[in-house]
């Protein structure tokens, strides 16, 4: 009989978190028991998992350890990662982090599976393994297999990343400034969570701007990039945040070391996991934000060389941002780590 596991989320009512419960479902993880977490405001409220409502309990420094957890799923922000993060490591917990606070953390394991699952072994250094940010996993995804046949020299992308990225208070404003537009009203709507209104709109910059000119959402995908793929790759990237719910979208242009075929590069990413390949622009049949919402898998289109430089590829990526980007990426983590308990208890 396999072994089951005690797995507590912290931010269960979140976002993210939800997506998190829905996946350990979807996915018949092998728990023994569920621990919602969530701050004491949430206290008295329930999540609901296989057809049965549970409490979530409160955040605190001896909840991991009262209640025995042996994975911790956090994605409550970067800031309750600091503050409990490491009572749960000291409680005997594996730490699977959503937030950035300890990704470029050199002892901490960053990890996309299907890309370094082998960097899982190095969860021991501090208990703690890091989820990338979400618009670097689907792209080192795409990364991996035509980096592992051409050679990648450089990346340069531009991403359009739906509010959800931004939390559920983002998505709710984008709702109500569309409202507001139906209503004639747009103009009395206040903005919160972005820097403009983002209904009707489109806005380059996600998170704050660092000295290079470029934002820390920007320099996040360089740097993770990098450190994901033990290889130094020269990277552009241009945030943008679009007014869509669900689902980031990337414009790639891929150089190599040597000339591409899109037949060829088509093949190999179609052989890669979790990628599906959509494309067809003749039958207008390429990745969207409405065809990948609520799916586990990285979409992939809009495959061509370029006109000029035979090295070069674009293509086009999209994928769920709250699922691929985040809560499907966490819980394949957990998945692959409990294998390796199961290789070394062997």
């Amino acid at each position: 009989m396999s072994r089951k596991y005690n797995v507590a989320v912290v931010g269960a009512n979140g976002a993210v978190g939800e997506e998190i419960l829905a996946i350990l479902e979807e996915l018949n993880f092998p728990l023994n028991k569920l621990v919602p977490l969530a701050s004491q405001r949430s206290v008295g409220k329930s999540v609901d998992f296989k057809g049965r409502s549970v409490p979530i309990q409160e955040l605190t420094n001896t909840i991991f350890q009262e209640e025995n957890i042996e994975i911790a799923l956090f994605s409550a922000g970067g800031s309750v990662s600091a503050q409990f993060a490491h009572a749960a490591v000291e409680a005997g917990a594996v730490v699977i982090d959503n937030t950035s606070h300890f990704r470029m953390d050199k002892n901490t394991p960053l990890v996309v599976p299907e890309v370094n699952p082998e960097d899982i072994a190095q969860w021991t250094n501090t208990g703690i393994i890091a989820n990338p940010n979400c618009s670097t996993i689907q792209m080192v995804q795409t990364l991996k297999p035509l980096n592992d046949v051409y050679g990648l020299q450089r990346v340069d992308v531009s991403t359009y990343q739906a509010t959800s990225g931004a939390g559920k208070t983002a998505m709710e404003e984008l709702v109500t400034q569309m409202q507001s537009f139906f209503a004639f009203k747009l103009d009395e709507c206040e903005h919160k969570s972005f820097a403009h209104q983002i209904a009707l709109n489109v806005i380059p910059q996600i998170d704050v701007f660092e000295e290079n000119g470029y934002t820390k959402e920007e320099m996040k995908m360089v740097n993770e990039t990098t450190k994901i793929m033990h290889k130094n790759i020269e990277l552009s990237a241009t945030c943008v945040r679009v007014p869509t719910l669900r689902g980031h979208a990337e414009a790639l242009t891929l150089t190599f070391d040597k000339d591409v075929n899109a037949k060829e590069a088509r093949e190999i990413l179609s052989k890669a996991p979790n990628i599906i390949i959509l494309d067809k622009p003749q039958e207008s049949l390429y990745p969207m934000p409405s065809l990948c919402m609520g799916l586990n898998e990285t979409f992939v289109g809009r495959i061509r060389v370029d006109n000029y430089r035979k090295n070069i590829l674009h293509l086009f990526v999209v994928a769920d941002n709250l699922r691929v980007g985040a809560a499907t990426n966490a819980v394949r983590i957990a998945q692959k780590w409990v294998e390796m308990q199961g290789e070394i208890n062997d």
